[in-house]
């Protein structure tokens, strides 16, 4: 008999916490994470720690971006659940990221990269944690580039922009008449020199005026030049030029190539002065595309030295106080590969761009960016830049200004006007507006004091605002061509929520008005109907969840007393209808009472049967009435009888 009882308190236990779970997730898909959790700590607390309940609870503090609680849940369903899904793994290092925990969440990367490779609840493109810095932005960043008016059908590359002027480089024709001993035999065109363009900024838009050779006669010769790099103070130019001899004629070596050089010069009164040959230059390689870094303690170049990985690497050496170099140093296999590696440029956050078509690319030379420079990096990426800035082409010569978020790329892609253009660019957070004004549904009055959160497709909440006197609530900065749930949430209300889609135009503001329904109604608390099964009077995990409108409005008011009424409709006998809502009546009082209300705070709980039918479908009629006409009887109230004003 003893094992039999408590068997039988064990299923009960067992039962209830199956029903609460319910409820919870019910919860927990409407977005009341509140409510969610507090159920979801209840079902812990009677023993129950399965894989969703922690997966679960850890999901309630992440949407509500509580990191510190999530990572702790996170953390008992996948250190107790060795086959926890690896989507949870994956949440759980980026709380450890959040946290500053690098090293834990190192740990926690390679078991979640080899338990993603076994499950197959995953798929390949899902939870990859190498994009975890691109995922961690909550916006896209957009990019406007065009075509520069300064293009010719010739080739155009090479943009480094200083105080307003834009030097690149160009094989544009100098002359009236083209002279066939001026053109460079590889492709019929004239050589490469430098020029610069007065560049100006209106309506947002870069102006580039008519380029003129660079302002001096020393730097461009009857050859090749390109690739310029300037100091902060414009004192110093780094340029390439092709090897010339003593008497300014290009110098091949003995295959037939003429190789190329870095070449410093000074700025004297406005002109590029004082040209010389650095000395790491060599007669049997090249060396070309000079950079510098934001110190200006090193000089970043591109070469096919030997030693180099591939085809041409990229290398730096040191710029002494003196004036003089250090030695060579190539930037290893990280970054070089067995293909080509070429044009770097580093931005002011150290963040190094260059040009490859050794790493996986959309074709021929793409953009690419490395943190490989930055101080204390322990992950070192290199990251494929993308459309616009790649395409199926030769795609190169990046420059950025981080100040303005503008900057140019070179591409003989399709579209241009010659064999390289120059195209310049502006990265833009494409940011809207959702704003609208919450209401009571019934009176269409304004409501303020509304809780509204604005959610992504997972769930998480992005932000939270308030309404105020005039029910008027607003999300400014909210992401373009995403999806969205607007939730409205107040006490004594039963939430609204809308789903709402942006669209890929910036400045664009969506109106979401949001009416709540109240859950008191003169003297009631007013709830959509709780249903129990056929000839059953115990609390279903839908009847729970609309019975905890009722506990969020007696909490809210602790000195509120209700009384609770329970109806059937006219079908069946009169004492069996009777006894069924009265027993119905008592266990809605249970449930309350088992949500932490008072016993004192519930006046009654009593069962009327059909003696009280709100429409003519009584006994003679019953048989004419539709199933809708019979649910209107079947009802529960719960009348307020003191303890509230409204």
């Amino acid at each position: 008999m003893k094992n039999n009882i408590l068997y039988i308190l064990f299923f009960f236990t067992v039962s209830i916490s199956t029903a609460q779970i319910k409820v919870a997730d019910n919860f927990f898909k409407d977005y009341a994470y509140y409510q969610a959790t507090e159920l979801y700590l209840e079902v812990l607390k009677k023993g129950d720690t399965t894989e969703h309940v922690l997966t679960r609870l850890g999901d309630c503090y992440y949407n509500n971006s509580n990191v510190q609680l999530a990572s702790y849940w996170y953390k008992k369903a996948v250190t107790k659940y060795k086959d926890v899904n690896p989507e949870y793994l994956y949440k759980y290092i980026q709380t450890l990221r959040s946290l500053n925990q690098f090293e834990e969440s190192k740990k926690w990367s390679v078991i979640f990269k080899e338990r993603k490779k076994n499950d197959r609840r995953v798929k390949d493109d899902e939870f990859d944690i190498e994009k975890f810095e691109a995922l961690e932005s909550v916006e896209k960043v957009y990019v406007d580039f065009e075509n520069l008016d300064i293009n010719t059908e010739y080739s155009d590359f090479g943009s480094f922009e200083k105080d307003s002027i834009l030097y690149f480089a160009s094989t544009r024709v100098k002359d009236t008449i083209l002279d066939e001993k001026k053109l460079y035999q590889w492709n019929k065109e004239p050589f490469l020199n430098i020029y610069q363009s007065t560049v100006t900024i209106k309506d947002g838009k870069k102006i580039v005026e008519t380029p003129t050779l660079i302002s001096s006669n020393e730097v461009n010769s009857d050859f090749h030049e390109s690739s310029v790099a300037i100091t902060k103070d414009g004192k110093t130019m780094y340029f390439t030029r092709i090897n010339l001899n003593k008497k300014n004629k290009a110098k091949y070596d003995k295959e037939g190539t003429s190789q190329i050089k870095l070449y410093r010069a000074k700025n004297i009164d406005g002109k590029w002065k004082k040209i010389e040959e650095l000395p790491f230059n060599g007669e049997d390689f090249s060396t070309g595309s000079p950079a510098l870094d934001p110190e200006e303690k090193f000089l970043y170049f591109s070469s096919d030295r030997q030693g180099s990985l591939g085809l041409t690497d990229i290398y730096r050496v040191r710029i002494n106080k003196d004036g003089t170099f250090g030695n060579p140093i190539n930037l290893g296999g990280k970054i070089n590969t067995e293909g080509r590696e070429n044009f770097p440029f580093i931005a002011k956050d150290s963040t190094l761009y260059f040009s490859s078509d050794g790493h996986i690319n959309l074709g021929l030379y793409d953009i690419f960016e490395t943190n490989a420079l930055k101080k204390d990096t322990s992950d070192v990426y290199v990251r494929n830049l993308g459309a616009p800035y790649n395409s199926g082409f030769d795609d190169f010569a990046f420059f950025i200004n981080t100040d303005t978020n503008t900057g140019y790329f070179s591409s003989n892609r399709e579209g241009g006007k010659g064999g390289d253009d120059i195209y310049s660019f502006g990265k833009y957070e494409c940011k809207q507006i959702i704003k609208g004004i919450t209401r009571d549904k019934l009176s269409n009055e304004p409501l303020a004091k509304v809780i509204v959160k604005l959610m992504d497709e997972s769930g998480k909440v992005i932000q939270t605002e308030t309404s105020n006197e005039n029910g008027e609530y607003e999300f400014k900065d909210v992401g373009c061509n995403k999806t969205f749930v607007v939730l409205a949430e107040k006490i004594i209300y039963r939430p609204d929520q809308k789903d709402v889609v942006t669209s890929q135009e910036s400045g664009v503001e969506t109106i979401v008005d949001l009416y709540l329904t109240p859950l008191i109604i003169d003297s009631e608390i007013v709830i959509n109907p709780i249903f129990f099964d056929y000839n059953k009077s115990n609390i279903r995990p839908d009847a729970a969840y609309e019975l905890e409108n009722i506990v969020a409005v007696m909490r809210e008011h602790p000195n509120m007393v209700i009384k609770i009424e329970s109806h059937t409709d006219s079908r069946g006998r009169h004492s069996y209808n009777e006894k069924l809502s009265d027993r119905r009546a008592k266990s809605t009082r249970d449930y309350l009472y088992s949500r932490g209300i008072a016993t004192n705070r519930i006046e009654s709980a009593i069962g009327y049967g059909e003696s009280q039918l709100i429409n003519h479908c009584n006994d003679a009629n019953k048989n004419k009435c539709s199933e809708e006409e019979h649910q209107a009887n079947r009802r529960s109230k719960f009348i307020i009888t003191s303890g509230y004003v409204n």
